[in-house]
């Protein structure tokens, strides 16, 4: 195997090469290694440089939060100049995810434990869900010594054949490799790899296909020791990081060296960042009802002392705040979703909902007055987006769903529906990586 640095720097290009000195010291040519555990640990550590991107884009895209100063407000615009936030979002991003590809390959290739492998092939493939919602078509590496001399590993490959080719593969191959003896020390599990795979097909529409990962995640919570919790401010904060809601997160630790040398998600969220000091969208107060509202989730989701940001992420600890990339909430509505798609009753459909709304403080929803199927999937899309607020779901959320316009209250370009592949990548591969339309 060459170099990482010399990989990435062909793969990555220019965005990632001063920072190569600073990867874990495990990640070593394939042939040196018989224990792959540090690889492995390389490829979860990657991860973290997607955290904050992936919040800010999916909040701040949306109608959850808002850009105060300029360059920063092209957020709120739908228009080509994103391109000009590459260094702090879209590049970090970009090559975070790669470099936790290029670990995850190395393990899938060299590794003799099936388990190692599992959780390799769970990372590539949420490495690889996170890329193409947000860039559409990316290129694909899947082995862990590519040629730095083919230009045909730079071609962007189409996002249907991605999820066909190589997230659902890798998600079904997890799942069938894994279980859950780890879960509630952060690794992967089959309770994580079932529930992203019913994700992945509901990103894709295909309801049919969800419904089984889904209910098997739902049906095995229990057993594998996840369940609602009971207050949902306990689920955020560092005192509830892996809590017995979440499914799986990315961990954080701020004794941990972290690539990603901007503002964290936590600082944007609570309005520490000057690009925006008040950015609660005031469109999510209205969400909830107004500031009256017997919602439960309100005080936790929104500062209620400046009504201008989030308290979701106290700042006490902010640094080590886990980035929850799924929990047993939106498994559970999804899983409606995916139930009301396929043309199950009202009120089948409205009953999984209770325990989510009745943590909140609120009554069940009538399944006599949201009698049609349309008005039971506004219905839990209201509900998506006040339970996850400020999780980087809601873009993604209106984008899958098609309400983007609808939602934003402006008729919006789908071309600015993805963000811009970064610039740098495009001009070093001499064009073979092209740019997305629009920018």
């Amino acid at each position: 195997m060459k170099p990482l640095y010399a990989i990435l720097a062909a793969l990555l290009l220019t965005s990632a090469c001063e920072k190569l000195d600073q990867a874990p010291p495990n990640i070593a040519s394939s042939n040196s290694l018989t224990d792959f555990a540090g690889v492995l640990n390389a490829a979860y550590y990657y991860q973290l440089g997607s955290v904050t991107p992936m919040a800010v884009m999916g909040d701040f895209r949306a109608d959850n939060a808002i850009m105060l100063e300029p360059p920063y407000t092209e957020f709120d615009l739908f228009g080509p100049n994103l391109t000009s936030m590459e260094d702090q979002f879209f590049g970090p991003f970009y090559t975070a995810l790669y470099k936790s590809i290029l670990s995850a390959n190395n393990v899938i290739e060299n590794s003799d434990s099936e388990n190692q492998v599992g959780e390799a092939k769970f990372l590539r493939a949420l490495s690889y869900f996170k890329l193409v919602r947000v860039f559409g078509d990316v290129p694909v590496v899947l082995t862990a010594s590519p040629s730095v001399t083919d230009e045909s590993i730079l071609v962007r490959q189409p996002a249907a054949a991605i999820y066909d080719n190589v997230i659902i593969p890798d998600l079904e191959d997890a799942i069938a490799a894994l279980d859950n003896s780890r879960l509630n020390v952060g690794r992967a599990s089959q309770l994580a790899a079932q529930a992203l795979l019913g994700k992945v097909y509901v990103q894709l529409g295909d309801y049919q296909s969800a419904e089984a990962p889904l209910a098997n995640a739902i049906n095995g919570a229990a057993e594998a020791g996840v369940a609602l919790q009971a207050d949902y401010a306990d689920i955020f904060g560092v005192d509830n990081d892996l809590n017995s809601e979440v499914i799986f997160a990315t961990q954080i630790s701020s004794s941990i060296t972290d690539e990603y040398g901007f503002s964290e998600f936590w600082s944007w969220y609570g309005g520490l960042d000057t690009k925006s000091l008040q950015p609660l969208d005031p469109d999510l107060i209205e969400a909830f009802g107004g500031v009256n509202t017997p919602d439960l989730r309100f005080p936790v989701v929104i500062d209620t002392s400046t009504l201008t940001s989030s308290a979701k992420y106290p700042q006490t600890g902010g640094p080590d705040h886990d980035w929850i990339e799924i929990r047993l909430a939106d498994v559970i509505l999804l899983y409606a979703e995916t139930l009301n798609e396929l043309g199950a009753s009202p009120e089948e459909v409205l009953d999984l909902l209770d325990p989510i709304r009745t943590r909140a403080g609120l009554d069940p929803l009538d399944h006599t007055v949201l009698n049609t199927q349309a008005l039971v999937r506004q219905a839990i899309q209201d509900e998506r987006r006040l339970e996850l607020a400020f999780e980087g779901q809601r873009w993604f959320d209106l984008v899958r769903t098609g309400t983007v316009s609808e939602e934003m209250g402006q008729s919006v370009n789908p071309d600015f529906y993805l963000f811009p592949i970064p610039v740098s990548e495009v001009l070093a591969s001499f064009g073979v990586i092209t740019q997305n339309n629009g920018y």
